[in-house]
């Protein structure tokens, strides 16, 4: 069985603290890997290391780590396939999934190429008689991230890639679930030109979160998670005077409209809601229909499609729509929750409980599983499922669909489907929710925006790449200067002042 190391220094390092959790392939059910689980002393010699590192990172110009960039998403490029399998293998993805993983992490790398002009400051003479004031952006130092298993290339890279080529170094603990990309990230950032210790790679559990968040070397923190544990992140983070952004959890609703185009609507949920297994901080899990046409309708146009699914492992190629989840204990989990829903009430469309494959009965598997008439009591509706589970509140108005979407306690992502310009606006101005698409169902920005929630699904002020992770990985120093030279009221240069 292959035994995961730690990244420290440029080299794979084994662990010393004798602690070891189990690396699973969710499709088998089989152990894989054991992973190594930091200790207090093994996380603080990396941050000791990082510390060291950086100060020679952070005088190196801002065009020479963005050239370090370049090379990274070139060697990103060249390894796709590589690093989607190690993905697959450890999350459960299909490979076209995977490489989608992996290629909105490389967006922002691509953005990171930009960092010149990204942490240009602003400059003003003649601020005041004879005074000049400019500002600079500067990097904080050490800066932790920590990343979650189910996008185990993009999430690291929206850590990694902004916080280095910022000037600062970073300490990385990626899930322990899906450890080996991050690892392997590691490796392709230093053959990129990256100097050992600027990105130290530490596996661990909340032993090793907590040395992180208590470090007084550690400057800001980036986390993606689950809510309870972002909130709980945030607040120790700021008790301890730290920066930090913690990404939580979602129920993520879709309002369908009358006139909206149902066969590319119900495309759009089958897509959203069971790609990836659910296990996407943007997935659809709600669908709002407006109107009792709507919702009979938009039903009828969901069974057929998701009758078509096709569940099993990635090495199937593309015969497959989407794996299984992460562990058995999501799998419970999920199960879980629909037999709740059942007993809630919730009309069971399709279940996805004893979905069974041939030789992979140990594999951590849920068929798609369809609810109608789902009410927002029910714990299917309250709860973040993150499985292939999707549910269906019916709404007879405009009103009481939006109503529904910002009364929930998470602002992820939201989407309306509707052919009325006119409603497609009021909802993307009114909406409390920090993601919004019109007829497009995960509305993730592009690389070069930003992504962040609002209400329980984010902690912090500032959000993910883009423009906000230059601001979030810096810090402003203005200067105020004005020098004294021999130049007299009357323009005479005056030698005398230079003495």
């Amino acid at each position: 069985m292959q035994e995961l190391t730690h990244f420290i220094n440029g080299q794979h390092v084994k662990g010393t603290s004798g602690k070891f959790t189990d690396v699973s392939n969710p499709a088998t059910g089989e152990v894989i890997a054991k992973v190594p689980l930091a200790s207090v002393e093994e996380v603080e010699a990396a941050i000791a290391a990082a510390a060291e590192a950086q100060v020679k990172w952070a005088a190196t110009n801002p065009q020479r780590r963005a050239r370090v960039m370049m090379k990274f998403g070139a060697l990103i490029n060249e390894h796709m396939e590589e690093l989607a399998e190690l993905i697959s293998k450890e999350h459960g993805k299909t490979i076209p999934d995977a490489k989608g993983d992996v290629q909105r992490g490389l967006e922002v790398v691509e953005v990171c190429m930009g960092a010149p002009h990204m942490m240009k400051g602003e400059f003003m003479d003649n601020g005041g008689p004879g005074i000049d004031l400019y500002s600079m952006r500067q990097p904080l130092g050490v800066v932790a991230g920590i990343t979650p298993f189910n996008f185990p290339a993009m999430i690291p890279l929206w850590k990694m890639a902004p916080a280095i080529v910022c000037g600062n170094a970073m300490v990385l603990k990626p899930s322990e679930r899906t450890p080996s990309c991050a690892l392997r990230l590691a490796e392709l950032l230093q053959e990129a030109g990256l100097p050992d210790g600027v990105l130290q790679v530490v596996n661990g559990d909340k032993l090793a979160v907590d040395t992180l968040l208590d470090s007084e070397t550690i400057q800001a923190v980036g986390f993606v998670g689950s809510t309870p544990i972002a909130q709980y992140i945030y607040g120790r983070a700021a008790t301890n005077g730290k920066r930090a952004q913690c990404f939580g959890g979602a129920k993520n609703h879709m309002i369908i409209m009358p006139d909206a185009d149902m066969d590319k609507a119900a495309d759009a949920l089958v897509g959203a809601g069971f790609g990836a297994a659910g296990e996407r901080c943007m997935a659809i899990s709600v669908a709002v229909p407006v109107g009792k046409k709507t919702a009979d309708t938009l039903i009828e146009k969901l069974i057929p499609r998701i009758e078509k699914l096709k569940v099993g492992p990635y090495t199937a190629g593309d015969d497959v729509d989407y794996g299984p989840v992460i562990t058995k204990a999501a799998q419970d989990k999920i199960k879980g929750l629909i037999t709740s829903g059942v007993d809630q009430g919730a009309t069971l469309v399709r279940d996805g409980r004893d979905f069974t494959l041939q030789g992979y009965e140990e594999g951590f598997f849920v068929g798609p599983t369809l609810f109608d008439n789902v009410t927002p009591d029910m714990d299917i509706y309250q709860q973040e499922i993150f499985g292939p589970v999707l549910s269906q509140v019916r709404a007879e108005t405009y009103e009481e669909a939006l109503k529904l979407t910002m009364d929930n306690q998470y602002g992820n992502g939201t989407a309306i489907y509707t052919a009325d310009g006119d409603v497609a606006r009021d909802f993307a101005s009114r909406v409390n929710v920090g993601m919004v698409g019109i007829n497009f169902p995960i509305p993730v920005p592009l690389s070069y925006f930003t992504f962040g929630g609002w209400k329980k699904s984010a902690f912090g002020d500032l959000n993910q790449y883009g423009p906000d992770a230059f601001r979030f990985y810096t810090r402003t120093k203005t200067v105020t200067s004005r020098w004294f030279s021999g130049i007299k009221d009357g323009g005479e240069f005056n030698f005398k002042a230079m003495d």
